[in-house]
């Protein structure tokens, strides 16, 4: 009686267990260390509610459950038939790339099972670990018939005064060549989550929100199947939240589906929150716990690495024999695994040449990379080769080719939207690329949502603003600091990102504004299972010789990440350890002057280097111990340290 009395009296003083006033049936799932309590149940009115508190303090206010499809409706009229009990989860898996290897997911886990109307199941799974929550829909019933979602009526209803920072989802078949949506807008930071985006179609994962001081949440999906669409947020001024929202009309392949269909049982993705401090969210891995295990552990063939590149500086004329054959010496020299050959190397250089170009890297340790059009008549893209993995007879060949061949990996471009359809293709295209053993590079292309962990050989993808246009461009290049400074934060938090980055030297018709050393921190701050590299063996011969070495050794599998300080759209400073070594890296995204105090006693080993900005030359270089250490990075500047 005692205990009821006291849990009573926590509910009227903190608003923390109890459930909304005109709700019935509802129960609590916590997070391990009972820092976060998830509220689920249904209200009077008969639909379902969510809501989420963090030490307390309401997260994510009372928020709307439930699904709509052609056949029935579970967002209404629904009775509460039974919560499971809580089941504890421990699930440990190994990344061949990214922030952490080897990975430990524990949470709280429950199951609400709800009835429509027609006494139809609907079951929602919430799963809550110390760093956030994520929940799915289930539809656990069996049918010979296929079933079609038509909405989702998810909303995510955060507090009054809550900052938002949002990359704008283009509009379908814009762009060049009708390539849009690819994910490549630049973020809105800092604001309103009722702004409307100036696009208006809403904005893309991962979302970023401050919902008070030192309070922080990111949103995601991730274990998103074949069987399934690709979601993003857009304001609801009906339910005055962010409500999740399927594709545009224009997102799918020719006579393919566009929002959900599919015989039951069936599963949606989850739905993830990241909570905490800027540290918690920033560390998180949710993206990859709730993901799909991996399809395969034949990973041996997997070499996670950097790749020289001749197209990022040089473009479409340095797809030749002779360029590429330099390209090669270049990777070799600069102890890089990989070199990526660009559009159109089946007619620039021929399968012969290709061939050649094999035996020759492999003479050297580096492996050959080939660019595809995904082809289809989704877009009007000039480039080739195209049409090669549209169906499963073309990808088996296609791949069974390039593996005869010894090529080591594709980068795939030109995808359309994210329609279920192109959900099955992406799938499909890895399946396949996985049974001959091919690494995978997507571009022009949606989010990865956790499928570098069921794919181990996804190495990354693009969606995103990169390096690409700032070549294009003065603008991109003039938002490129404060973009860069974003992206640990948002599109890079779960998901390896194809930013392809790093021009030390110049780039031609652009006045680059970030400074050498912010350049040289990108390819240790940002994860990439492969990160190509932008600078060219010409502008790479002006560096240092301490800079070149220390290029020669940057890993991009990852043993353990840590956040050690920054501000989305400001500053990051990232430490990043592979074996027994340290990286920690920094980028100023400000026009201004910084002094930064990190803390570097958590590395065992004492001394090490830094390379920052220089006063007279490109660079300096200067010995650092694992103490506390204020360093000065200039306006759009960075610096690297090597322990």
């Amino acid at each position: 009686m005692k205990n009821i009395a006291i849990k009573g009296l926590l509910c009227i003083l903190l608003a923390s267990c109890c459930p909304p006033e005109n709700s019935k049936p509802s129960t609590t799932i916590e997070s391990p260390d009972e820092s976060i309590s998830v509220h689920t149940g249904i209200k009077k009115d008969s639909t379902a509610y969510y809501l989420v508190y963090k030490n307390n303090q309401v997260v994510i206010d009372t928020s709307v459950l439930g699904l709509e499809r052609k056949d029935e409706n579970f967002a209404s009229k629904l009775s509460m038939q039974s919560f499971s009990d809580i089941s504890k989860i421990e699930d440990t898996y190994t990344l061949t790339h990214g922030k952490q290897s080897n990975i430990t997911y524990t949470a709280n886990q429950k199951t609400i099972t709800l009835v429509n109307e027609h006494e139809q199941q609907l079951q929602i799974v919430f799963s809550v670990s110390n760093d956030g929550l994520g929940f799915k829909y289930v539809f656990p019933e069996s049918s010979e018939d296929v079933k079609y979602i038509t909405d989702e009526k998810t909303t995510f209803n955060f507090p009054e005064n809550t900052k938002a920072w949002l990359q704008p989802l283009a509009k379908a078949k814009t762009g060049w060549e009708h390539t849009n949506p690819s994910y490549e807008e630049h973020y809105k930071k800092g604001i309103s989550v009722d702004t409307p985006s100036d696009i208006g179609e809403g904005w893309i994962y991962p979302a970023l929100f401050n919902t008070a001081e030192n309070m922080w949440a990111a949103i995601t999906e991730t274990h998103l199947e074949a069987n399934y669409a690709g979601s993003h947020l857009k304001y609801s001024k009906e339910d005055k939240a962010l409500k999740l929202t399927f594709p545009q009309p224009e997102e799918k392949m020719t006579d393919g589906a566009l929002n959900p269909e599919s015989k039951l049982p069936w599963e949606t993705p989850w739905r993830v929150i990241a909570l905490g401090t800027l540290e918690t969210v920033t560390n998180s891995t949710l993206g990859t716990d709730l993901a799909k295990p991996a399809i395969t552990e034949d990973t041996d063939y997997i070499k996670p690495g950097l790749a020289s590149w001749s197209w990022a500086i040089l473009k479409d004329d340095s797809i030749t024999y002779d360029i590429t054959k330099e390209f090669i010496d270049y990777a070799a020299d600069m102890n890089w695994g990989y070199c990526l050959i660009d559009v159109n190397w089946d007619t620039r250089i021929g399968d012969d040449g290709i061939k050649e170009l094999v035996a020759y890297g492999k003479e050297k340790n580096v492996q050959l990379i080939l660019w595809y059009n995904s082809a289809g008549d989704w877009n009007t893209t000039p480039y080739e080769p195209k049409d090669r993995f549209t169906t499963a007879e073309k990808r088996e060949a296609e791949f069974k080719k390039l593996s005869d061949w010894g090529i080591g990996g594709v980068k795939i471009d030109f995808f359309g939207g994210d329609g279920q359809s192109y959900m099955e293709y992406y799938h499909q295209i890895l399946t396949s690329a996985a049974k001959h053993h091919i690494l995978v590079n997507f571009h022009g292309t949606t989010l990865p949502r956790g499928w570098q962990r069921t794919y181990p050989n996804l190495m990354t993808m693009e969606a995103i603003k990169g390096f690409e246009f700032i070549s294009f461009g003065q603008p991109d290049a003039d938002e490129a600091p404060s973009h860069c400074a974003m992206l640990p934060y948002t599109r890079n938090l779960f998901d390896p990102m194809d930013f392809t980055p790093m021009a030390l030297d110049t780039i031609p018709g652009i006045h680059r504004r970030t400074t050498a050393a912010f350049e040289l921190a990108l390819p240790t701050l940002f994860l990439s299972g492969i990160q190509h590299i932008a600078e060219t063996p010409n502008g790479m011969a002006k560096m240092p010789e301490y800079v070149k070495n220390y290029l020669r050794d940057i890993p991009t599998d990852w043993d353990q990440s840590k956040y050690l300080a920054g501000y989305p759209g400001k500053d990051a400073i990232i430490a990043r350890r592979k074996g027994e070594t340290w990286f920690i890296t920094g980028i100023n995204g400000e026009n201004k002057v910084k002094e930064m105090t990190i803390d570097l006693s958590f590395i065992p080993s004492k001394n090490g280097y830094m390379i920052t900005d220089g006063t007279s030359t490109k660079f300096e270089q200067t010995e650092i111990s694992n103490t506390e250490t204020t360093i000065t990075m200039q306006p759009y500047g960075g610096f690297v340290i090597k322990i």
